[in-house]
């Protein structure tokens, strides 16, 4: 019988999942990337390319929704992205702003569940609360649980994560040995999410660039040459067929994606 393993290092068979086995994987990441090359290619000013990407976002998370993805999670603004020109940080978080205001009703109403990770406090204040309050609004939902990466760096988080152990073992509160590799991932911005099934980066670019770097262990990649303002419902469906050739191993035998895709991605 085929098992995935959950982010605590347990197991879950593909039976346990009600309804058998899905069609698309649970979870799935996407580093949006290409947003300044589409615009630059148009003889367009970066924030227009920024503008577009907000655009593709809206359509990926319905058409996630639609197609029965339980978990998306998006690579926002990374913790690095504070270093580009003080023009196109300030354009970027009053996109932001924007998208926050103008679609959280509608994500409300579609049942979706937002949820941030990555350091907040440092944030502005505006910003941070903006974050909460999307977070607030939609905490009961049960739909679509869509993550977004905010200020957010993996080596950050995993340092994060490794100073509170720290302190616990300074402080007596955890003996040395009990320090595990699930230990660590219970620490992490979001443990009780499964890790990403599938991570697709857009613009041809082949790397992680700091994302999930814990939790892509075992994620399937895909490289898409789309640039982010293209991506559309038929781009994620073909990073999905694509992921759905593949075999998952986990470190043991080939295991079709079909199955291995059920791990249970939580609230």
């Amino acid at each position: 019988m085929a098992h995935a393993p959950r982010i605590d290092g347990t197991e879950v068979a593909d039976t346990d999942i009600a309804g058998g086995v899905p069609e698309v994987p649970r979870h799935v990441a996407i580093i949006m990337d290409g947003n300044g090359r589409w615009a630059a290619a148009r003889g367009l000013p970066r924030v227009e390319g920024h503008r577009r990407g907000v655009e593709a976002l809206r359509k990926t998370v319905r058409a996630a929704g639609d197609m029965g993805i339980a978990c998306l999670t998006l690579f926002s603004f990374s913790s690095e992205n504070w270093q580009r020109p003080p023009s196109e940080v300030r354009d970027l978080m009053g996109l932001l702003r924007r998208f926050i205001r103008n679609d959280l009703a509608e994500l409300h109403s579609s049942n979706v569940r937002v949820r941030v990770i990555g350091e907040r406090a440092d944030l502005d204040p505006s910003i941070r609360r903006l974050l909460e309050e999307a977070e607030d609004l939609t905490v009961n939902n049960d739909g679509l649980i869509l993550v977004v990466a905010f200020n957010y760096g993996a080596r950050d988080e995993i340092a994060r994560a490794v100073r509170r152990i720290a302190e616990d073992v300074a402080n007596g509160r955890l003996k040395p040995e009990a320090v595990t590799a699930e230990l660590i991932g219970s620490r992490l911005d979001a443990p009780d999410l499964s890790d990403p099934d599938l991570i697709i980066r857009t613009s041809g670019e082949q790397r992680l660039s700091n994302f999930l770097l814990w939790q892509a262990a075992y994620s399937e990649l895909v490289f898409t040459p789309v640039y982010w303002p293209d991506f559309d419902r038929a781009a994620l469906e073909g990073a999905i067929e694509e992921y759905s050739r593949r075999e998952r191993r986990f470190g043991g035998l080939a295991v079709k994606t079909a199955a291995t895709s059920a791990a249970k991605t939580g609230s």
